[in-house]
């Protein structure tokens, strides 16, 4: 499983090269210019020379850039949401798995560009029904978080909602403000745990 900007397998080209190109390395390679540079940095010919590869290896696998964007973002959906929510899976008390997953996805905000990247690309006819997807899943389970603690299903949702919509925040904050956020680790833990009370029901 990768974790939410983990770092991938960075090969050099020279070793890319001496073996044989997988679907999952353009689509893990294409996520990684989509970071660095937008939706519009996923283009077959940088990522071919970035990868040590040819034209054909990519034609090998996808028959088109638009299958190699639809690879990447299915990539992303796994790693950072479905994974995301398996991590927390092993924690019985519904109270500390909201907390650990709002310390886990806030924390990594700060160092997001792929979510970045494609909020800014969130009208693309690909990215669109991709980002729908995953913000209802993601609202579905942190409902379930708050159902588990005893709210009614719409106080639930709504409280999801406005819990997800902090994170996103948080994600637009660090890239266009990052001085309003704490620099030192005590200061930023504080941070963490004002955000996680906020977002907890009263007991």
């Amino acid at each position: 499983m990768v974790m939410p900007n983990a770092p991938r397998d960075r090969r050099s080209p020279e070793a890319t090269a001496a073996r044989r190109l997988t679907a999952d390395d353009w689509a893990d390679e294409a996520l990684t210019a989509l970071g660095e540079g937008g939706l519009a940095a996923v283009a077959v010919e940088p990522l071919a020379i970035r990868l040590g590869a040819t034209k054909g290896s990519f034609y090998w696998h996808f028959p088109n850039r638009i299958a190699l964007v639809e690879a990447a973002l299915a990539r992303w959906e796994v790693d950072h949401t479905d994974g995301v929510i398996a991590l927390m899976a092993d924690e019985p008390d519904p109270a500390e798995r909201l907390r650990r997953l709002l310390r886990l996805v806030v924390g990594v905000s700060r160092h997001d560009r792929i979510e970045m990247a494609l909020l800014a690309s969130a009208d693309d006819p690909v990215v669109a029904p991709v980002l729908a997807r995953v913000t209802e899943r993601r609202i579905d389970y942190v409902a379930s978080l708050y159902r588990e603690l005893g709210l009614s299903p719409a106080a639930a949702r709504r409280r999801a909602v406005v819990a997800l919509s902090m994170y996103l925040g948080h994600v637009q904050l660090a890239r266009a403000a990052p001085d309003a956020l704490p620099s030192d680790a005590r200061a930023w833990r504080r941070h963490l745990d004002e955000i996680v009370e906020t977002l907890l029901p009263p007991s």
